[in-house]
């Protein structure tokens, strides 16, 4: 896979420092070792394609003047052969470079030849990575931060993907404790209230209308076999019928999501296979553990935690933070993954030193767990927040949503920010058919693109595989911009993946087709002479290519006519 900015930042540091060791050897510096110097892309494109600062960091080793140095540099720099055409010395003491017209051919030749491939990188070198994400709690739906963290979840999956990590999806079910035996309380009570309509619900109890349903239809099924029984075993009956039930509502709504697990992990398992006890015996044996009251304590603050946490309460009963680091044991040294990446809402902050501290006490190099927080998202409909759903007066759960807007303005929109800023999704604007709605924006794009190439076809123009010859005649600055920016992909996918940050990509795509819209209405394709219309097309073709390997890696569809 090319990348061919990379390429022209490695052979711009190569000719300076060949420039600089020539001036060395000629004495009109001294023999200093060279300081680490930037090689970068000029905010402003007057001041080049690339640039350095390699004259200004050098005056300090060689005592002169960073303009002396830049111009002594200049003077023994040979750039055939290489991808620039020219440089100058600009300012205090800047090198620019400028792109030869061959490196533009070769940007546009490389996006259409590598296809579906072009953006792909092996920064990743093959590790296991293992995104963990939404992990919703499956005694009720899933609600709008669980819509949220499965769009950022599935895509920087995908990012990491692109960028060349092994990467697993993986769901982490909460089929054990608190939330559980609260679970069962409610779906016990209103059981029996259809038998016993005196019977009182706690206050802590789940009031939701799926447990009132999943009652019901218990009853259908068994009617009053379960009344005079031991309330364990009713209980139990209750929440063995109704769980599975919820768990295939959340992968159903998932995969409606576009969301597939590669594997649903169950925390009873972890208490089934002994995994839980076992954790126990492993903090204890690594000398972060004491009693205290009956209660066995983790020093977790002499690791980082702002205070010490109780792993097994004095009746014998672990924490939740035991099978969750059970859990992340699991993930990392069972499992051998080399990389697990969280998605959690912001509530979980205080999460992180805990559970790092966890990992250091087990011997686990903590940065191997990343965990990336989420921030609240607000509902917005007719410039107000809006909180509820008018069928159910709820909450809007994940499933109400896309009953409301479409899959792809979900995905697209959730991206829209980095995970941790909070934002508001304006549901208005992401069932609109116009420029202001971001994803119709890109998506229109790519259609148009597609309709330039249907009357192409009318016409019976043949389109021609890219050749330097044509595409050297692109020369425009809407035409260059593009080009250079389409060669930033790859660049791109790095910093999302290294950054954990999705929202790099749906960025990329909108300023892409910001500029493809710009170049459509100020560059002429149809009824232009042959070798500017074979460039255009070209460059068009290499547009939709880049749009298309951003929407399906977002699971984005693309479509060809709007």
């Amino acid at each position: 896979m090319s990348n061919l900015i990379k390429e022209a930042h490695q052979q711009v540091r190569e000719l300076v420092m060949k420039a600089l060791g020539e001036c060395v050897s000629e004495g009109v510096f001294p023999p200093e070792p060279i300081p680490s110097f930037n090689v970068e892309i000029p905010a402003d494109p007057q001041n080049g394609d690339i640039s350095t600062n390699a004259a200004m960091v050098c005056a300090r080793a060689f005592r002169t003047a960073p303009r002396k140095i830049a111009e002594e540099i200049g003077k023994r720099l040979f750039l055939s052969g290489s991808y620039f055409e020219k440089c100058e010395v600009a300012g205090a003491g800047f090198i620019n470079f400028f792109f030869a017209p061959q490196w533009f051919s070769e940007v546009v030749a490389a996006v259409i030849g590598e296809g579906a491939d072009y953006g792909k990188t092996q920064t990743g070198h093959g590790k296991r990575v293992l995104v963990e994400f939404v992990s919703a709690n499956p005694t009720g739906p899933m609600h709008i931060g669980n819509a949220r963290g499965g769009a950022i979840g599935d895509c920087l999956a995908s990012v990491l993907e692109r960028a060349g990590y092994d990467v697993s999806r993986e769901f982490y079910v909460n089929d054990a404790g608190n939330q559980i035996e609260k679970f069962k309380t409610s779906l016990e009570v209103r059981y029996l209230q259809i038998y016993k309509p005196e019977t009182q619900m706690p206050d802590d109890a789940y009031l939701g209308e799926d447990i009132v349903t999943h009652a019901k239809n218990f009853a259908k099924l068994y009617g009053d076999k379960y009344l005079s029984c031991d309330s364990e075993e009713r209980r139990q009956a209750l929440c063995d019928y109704a769980l599975p039930i919820n768990i295939e509502n959340l992968e159903k709504d998932l995969k409606k999501y576009r969301i597939t697990y590669d594997k649903w992990f169950k925390e009873s398992e972890l208490h089934k296979s002994g995994a839980v006890k076992d954790i126990i015996e492993k903090l204890k044996a690594s000398g972060y553990t004491y009693e205290q009251e009956g209660a066995l304590w983790f020093k977790s603050s002499e690791l980082g935690d702002d205070k010490d946490r109780v792993l097994v309460r004095a009746n014998g009963v672990p924490t939740y933070l035991v099978p969750d680091i059970a859990y992340h044991y699991n993930k990392l040294v069972t499992r051998g993954y080399d990389i697990a990446i969280d998605i959690f809402g912001a509530d979980h902050h205080g999460y992180i030193p805990r559970m790092k501290a966890a990992m250091t006490a087990l011997g686990i190099n903590a940065d191997r767990l990343d965990i990336v927080i989420m921030q609240m998202v607000n509902l917005v409909r007719n410039g107000e927040k809006y909180k509820l759903s008018k069928r159910s007066g709820k909450a809007v759960t994940l499933s109400t949503l896309l009953e409301e807007i479409p899959i792809d303005a979900a995905r697209f929109f959730f991206n829209l920010r980095e995970p941790n800023s909070q934002f508001d999704f304006d549901l208005d604007l992401a069932v609109s058919q116009t420029s202001q709605n971001p994803v119709y924006y890109v998506q229109y794009a790519h259609a148009r693109i597609c309709s330039v190439l249907r009357k192409l076809a009318e016409e019976g123009i043949e389109i021609k595989a890219p050749d330097s010859g044509f595409l050297s005649q692109l020369k425009s600055p809407e035409e260059l911009e593009m080009i250079k920016y389409m060669a930033t992909l790859p660049n791109v996918i790095d910093e999302s993946a290294k950054n954990y940050d999705p929202a790099k990509m749906t960025r990329y795509a909108v300023e892409l087709a910001t500029m493809y819209h710009k170049f459509y209405t100020n560059c002429r394709i149809m009824g232009e002479p042959e070798d500017i219309l074979q460039a255009r097309v070209s460059l068009s073709l290499a547009v939709k290519q880049v749009i298309s390997n951003i929407l399906e890696m977002l699971k984005i569809t693309c479509p060809e006519s709007m």
